[in-house]
């Protein structure tokens, strides 16, 4: 890789240039800096120029896809001129910046400024800007105190309802023989536990959850095989396991 730029103005212009932000994602995916079909693993992939993406030959449905595809990037229309210039000025302000900040430097609205900050703050934090991938466990849990660890005066004020009342949602998920992620999220609802899935666990990808309905439709981009607890915990590769020991 060429020098890197070392100033705000220099990182705008350099990444203002696809084929340099092209670049810089494909020594980040791939050491070897050749370019593989994220669909088919093929190297025999050719770039269009006009469109600023990739053409695989294999025989497969999807022959043309972007260096988004599987990073923390893949789901946002924001370019990766804006992308990797938000990540320069994260990782080059020693006292932290503000998504105000960073909005006036790039000219965006405070809201995808903030947007942008969290996701390459929790891509640092994971140690990488890609997402999960391979086979994939999925599940929520909800996490509060005891009843039988508290003093009798916090017991009566604060378990008011049964189950899961007063507790905290919390989703994790696996990547079997790799990574763990976990989020707190507002409820397990669809929305927000599907929202989570394709965050963080790349398109493909062979996905295993319980029988929760939330569930319901992630087959439409996922690999997505049910164990229902009430029938077996284990079939096969079929199961959330690995998680759950978590």
């Amino acid at each position: 890789m060429e020098t890197l730029p070392k100033t705000l103005q220099e990182a705008i212009v350099y990444f203002a240039n696809p084929k340099n932000c092209n670049s810089f994602l494909t020594e980040l995916h791939w050491p070897d800096e050749k370019v593989r079909c994220p669909h088919c693993g093929s190297d025999n992939v050719t770039y269009l120029a006009s469109v600023n993406r990739y053409k695989c030959y294999g025989k497969h449905a999807r022959a043309q896809f972007s260096l988004k595809i599987g990073t923390i990037f893949e789901d946002s229309l924001i370019g990766l001129d804006k992308w990797l210039c938000a990540m320069w000025l994260i990782v080059n302000c020693k006292n932290g910046i503000s998504s105000c900040e960073m909005a006036r430097d790039l000219g965006l609205t405070q809201k995808t400024a903030w947007f942008l900050d969290h996701r390459i703050r929790f891509a640092l934090y994971s140690g990488s800007f890609e997402k999960l991938s391979g086979h994939v466990e999925a599940d929520e849990t909800f996490i509060g105190g005891k009843a039988r660890n508290m003093h009798v005066g916090k017991r009566q004020r604060r378990i008011t309802g049964t189950g899961t009342k007063d507790k905290v949602a919390v989703m994790g998920i696996l990547e079997r023989g790799g990574k763990i992620r976990t989020s707190v999220v507002p409820n397990r609802k669809k929305h927000a536990l599907q929202a989570e899935v394709r965050k963080h666990v790349e398109a493909g990808s062979a996905l295993y959850t319980d029988a929760l309905l939330s569930y319901e439709g992630l087959a439409s981009d996922y690999a997505h095989q049910v164990i229902d607890h009430a029938a077996a915990y284990v079939d096969g590769q079929i199961h959330t396991n690995g998680l759950e020991n978590f």
